[in-house]
């Protein structure tokens, strides 16, 4: 099993700089049950940002692109499960993709609701305001 760095999965699927990217695409396309890579939490959250703020990509194309992310064969996940419902957390609220991952991390885990002082993650039922 191989890890993935942020930078690298962006490069894979931006395509943006050449040299990186071919570097990016080498290391990816290498991957497979047998030689899997593992994508842990911090990553997804980090590349969601990436993508939404430096890109500029639209919540819809990067909810679809977590999500082919999520099905490709030999990735491993920290928390395939905990990603997936904290992207259709994000496709339909207010709050970043992270806010949602903490909280169904957290939820997982025995909590009963995450206490914030974020308003828009506040507007979810994951969250509890903290006042």
């Amino acid at each position: 099993m191989i890890g993935i760095d942020t930078n690298i999965l962006v490069r894979y699927l931006v395509q943006d700089d050449e040299r990186q990217a071919s570097v990016a695409n080498t290391i990816l396309d290498r991957v497979s049950d047998i030689n899997p890579a593992f994508i842990n939490n911090i990553v997804i959250c980090e590349t969601v940002w990436v993508l939404s703020r430096a890109y500029k990509f639209e919540k819809t194309l990067i909810v679809k692109t977590i999500e082919q992310i999520l099905s490709t064969r030999g990735i491993e996940f920290e928390n395939a499960e905990g990603i997936r419902k904290a992207l259709r957390h994000y496709n339909s609220g207010n709050a970043d993709f992270s806010d949602y991952l903490i909280a169904e991390i957290n939820k997982e885990n025995g909590a009963k609701t995450t206490y914030t002082f974020d308003r828009k993650a506040a507007g979810n039922s994951l969250f509890t305001t903290a006042s």
